[in-house]
């Protein structure tokens, strides 16, 4: 069985009280920003902490700095994790999850509860009304990262498909860093 990101020493959730937004730290930002390739937009906080230390989940606002809806309120940065969901996505996991919802109510009530707290986390910071959650809640799998995302940000036991996904992932902090950024002093952030 893969240990999954949670269990790692150093892995953290981080989300900060709605109603108390923590300005993202400049070292955080810069490697949420080589991560993606862009500077992030929305960033409201850093949601997960990967084991290695930097973000690979961040919270981002409802709506963007020029006013479009953003309903990906979970949003994963780690391009390791990215890469090892997008496998995943490929090899047909949300075709099968999908058929699943449809023949075990269980696991669809349970779904239905994620997309619920999804809502409800988002709805939290500013009510998008008539957006639906994300990553094809609460009847299809549309979106393996969103998912996996929500699972590490809000904990085990909250989406069972993200946490089902999360537990498929290979190890991907081992290989320590996926980027390389300067601290605030100047020194690399990893030894790559």
């Amino acid at each position: 069985m893969t240990q999954t990101p949670d269990t790692p020493e150093g892995a953290t959730r981080e989300g900060a009280p709605q109603d108390a937004v923590p300005a993202v730290a400049p070292d955080d930002v810069a490697a949420i920003a080589a991560q993606l390739g862009r500077v992030p937009r929305g960033l409201r906080a850093v949601a997960h902490r990967c084991a290695c230390g930097l973000p690979d989940v961040v919270e981002t606002a409802p709506r963007l700095e020029d006013g479009s809806p953003f309903p990906t309120l979970f949003y994963l940065t780690c391009p390791r994790a990215a890469s090892a969901i997008g496998t995943l996505e490929a090899d047909g996991v949300m075709k099968e999850q999908t058929a699943r919802l449809a023949e075990d109510p269980e696991l669809a009530a349970a779904y239905q509860r994620a997309h619920e707290d999804y809502i409800a986390r988002r709805d939290a910071i500013e009510v998008l009304e008539g957006f639906p959650s994300a990553g094809g809640m609460p009847d299809r799998v549309k979106c393996l990262h969103v998912l996996v995302g929500h699972s590490l940000a809000a904990g085990p036991g909250v989406n069972p498909l993200g946490d089902e996904a999360l537990a498929m992932l290979p190890e991907w902090w081992r290989k320590g860093p996926c980027v390389c950024v300067p601290t605030a002093d100047g020194a690399e952030g990893c030894d790559k």
